[in-house]
C-alpha cells in the first residue's frame, strides 16, 4: 500500500504558537497532513487533544481515543492523528458532554470555546470560490475545503451568495440554512493578526486594486480600522448567528 507523501512530524520550534505546545521537552511533534485546512491554519487532532485541550496526557492516550473513533469533527468520526482541525470546526469527544468550537480569540488564530449542545450541528463557512459547472449548476467552495453544488442563482431565501459571504450550514448534512452577506452593517469577526477574535461592524468596503486587496473598514468599539477582506468573517447582521466567543 502506497503511503501518503509528506512528513508525519514537525520540529517543535517550527510549530505555530496557537497549538499550545511546550517547545523544549521533546524535539518533534505530530504535524498536520493534507486535508481540509492549510497546515499553517489548523491543529493536528492528536495535538489538539493532548496539548491544546489537555483531555489526554500522552500521545498513546490520544491514539487510543482517535483510533477508537471517539473523536468527531463536524459530526464525522476522524481516525487520523494528523487530521487538521481549523476555523469554526465543531469538536466532540465520546464520553464527554462538552462540545467545542475553534474560533479566533485573544489575538490567536485558533482557540477552543465551549458551545451549547444545540449548536453542534451548525457551522459558519466562508465562501472562497464560486464556479459554474455543467448542467447550469453553481459550485460553492468554502474555507474549510468543503464544496457544495447549488442552483444557478445560488440563492437561499432572498439572498444571493457571492465570494466573501458566509453560509450558516447544517453539519454533517451540508445544508445551507442562511447566507450572511459581507456588506455595510454586517457584523464580522477578525480571524488573523493582532486583532484576531475582535468583533465589529463593517462601515465601508473598498474594491481591490492591482497592488492592494479588497479592504473593509471595521468599527470595533471606539476604534475604526481598515483591514483586508480575507481576514474577516461575516457572522451576522445584528448579532452573531451562532456562538463565536
Amino acid at each position: 500500500m502506497v503511503s501518503i507523501a509528506g512528513s508525519k512530524k514537525l520540529k517543535r520550534q517550527m510549530a505555530p504558537t496557537f497549538w499550545g505546545i511546550s517547545r523544549k521537552n521533546h524535539r518533534f511533534v505530530v504535524t498536520v497532513r493534507p486535508g481540509p485546512h492549510s497546515k499553517s491554519a489548523s491543529i493536528p487532532s492528536a495535538v489538539f487533544l493532548r496539548d491544546t485541550m489537555k483531555l489526554v496526557f500522552t500521545l498513546r492516550e490520544a491514539k487510543s481515543a482517535i483510533y477508537g473513533g471517539r473523536l468527531k469533527v463536524d459530526g464525522i468520526k476522524r481516525k487520523s492523528l494528523h487530521h487538521g482541525i481549523g476555523l469554526m470546526d465543531v469538536i466532540e469527544l465520546e464520553g464527554l458532554h462538552d462540545v467545542y468550537r475553534l474560533v479566533p480569540k485573544n489575538s490567536k488564530m485558533l482557540q477552543p470555546i465551549k458551545i451549547d449542545e444545540t449548536e453542534k450541528s451548525k457551522k459558519l463557512v466562508k465562501i472562497t470560490r464560486k464556479t459554474t459547472i455543467s448542467s447550469g449548476k453553481t459550485q460553492l467552495t468554502f474555507h474549510d475545503g468543503r464544496s457544495l453544488v447549488v442552483d444557478t442563482k445560488a440563492k437561499v431565501g432572498d439572498t444571493k451568495a457571492k465570494v466573501g459571504d458566509t453560509c450558516l450550514i447544517q453539519i454533517p448534512e451540508q445544508k445551507i440554512l442562511e447566507v450572511i452577506p459581507l456588506e455595510k452593517g454586517s457584523q464580522v469577526i477578525i480571524i488573523k493578526g493582532v486583532n484576531a477574535g475582535k468583533i465589529g461592524k463593517i462601515s465601508d468596503l473598498k474594491a481591490g486594486t492591482f497592488i492592494l486587496p479588497k479592504r473593509v473598514t471595521v468599527n470595533i468599539g471606539d476604534r475604526e480600522i481598515e483591514i483586508p477582506e480575507y481576514i474577516v468573517l461575516a457572522i451576522g447582521k445584528d448579532k452573531p448567528a451562532i456562538q463565536v466567543e
